[in-house]
């Protein structure tokens, strides 16, 4: 009986601990850098939603937050690739409790007119949503856990879309016989036929959800 009220000593100062420590104060960040100098963008992170739109003075913005906590390395390279990845410094008691209010668990990205060779996304729990990116050579988006959303998704080459517990809904800028299509949806809906000529490709993975993409000419 000792050794069990001593655990549940321990267990009750953790969790006191847990909330009175948090995760620090968040603040709010930006990053911005003329897109002429940016070719690729790779964004990877955890437990982020992420909002992309675009920008109209030539400028690429990224507008987030951070603690002492929780943070991002910000990278952009001399080929153009530009990158951001989740950065933790938490200690395990910080993994007890309350997670960071929904305002500051979202990454919003804008991007002025302009092709960029390849977009790649990656998050878990939160949704991916889009509107109006210009063109991309290939565009990647992965969500384990959200939803992803998008309007008038403009590609030169190629689409991948993976979504894990989640659905997917858009419109993509084409039509059906501009794109080979393959389509592997598990336990959901899906309104993608499989089929191949096109000189495009499209991708989409869905495990526990549907798939609604409309295309427009």
């Amino acid at each position: 009986m000792k050794k069990r009220l001593l655990i549940a000593a321990y267990l009750m100062l953790a969790i006191s601990l847990a909330g009175c420590s948090s995760n620090g104060q968040f603040v709010p960040m930006e990053y911005s850098v003329n897109g002429d100098q940016v070719r690729a963008i790779s964004i990877d992170v955890r437990d982020r939603k992420i909002d992309i739109g675009p920008s109209s003075d030539g400028l690429i913005y990224i507008d987030y937050y951070e603690s002492n906590k929780e943070g991002y390395d910000i990278e952009l390279t001399d080929t153009g690739i530009l990158s951001m990845t989740s950065v933790s410094n938490k200690d395990w008691t910080d993994f007890i409790g309350v997670k960071p209010s929904a305002g500051n668990r979202v990454i919003s990205i804008r991007i002025p007119a302009g092709e960029l060779d390849r977009f790649s996304i990656k998050t878990t729990n939160e949704d991916v949503s889009m509107q109006d990116l210009s063109t991309v050579g290939e565009i990647s988006i992965s969500s384990n856990g959200g939803n992803i959303r998008f309007e008038n998704l403009n590609a030169e080459n190629s689409i991948s879309l993976n979504v894990k517990n989640g659905d997917i809904n858009g419109s993509i800028i084409g039509g059906y016989e501009d794109f080979s299509i393959h389509c592997d949806i598990k336990k959901g809906n899906s309104n993608l036929p499989n089929i191949d000529g096109g000189d495009k490709t499209l991708d989409v993975s869905c495990n526990n959800g549907d798939v609604n993409i409309s295309f427009e000419n």
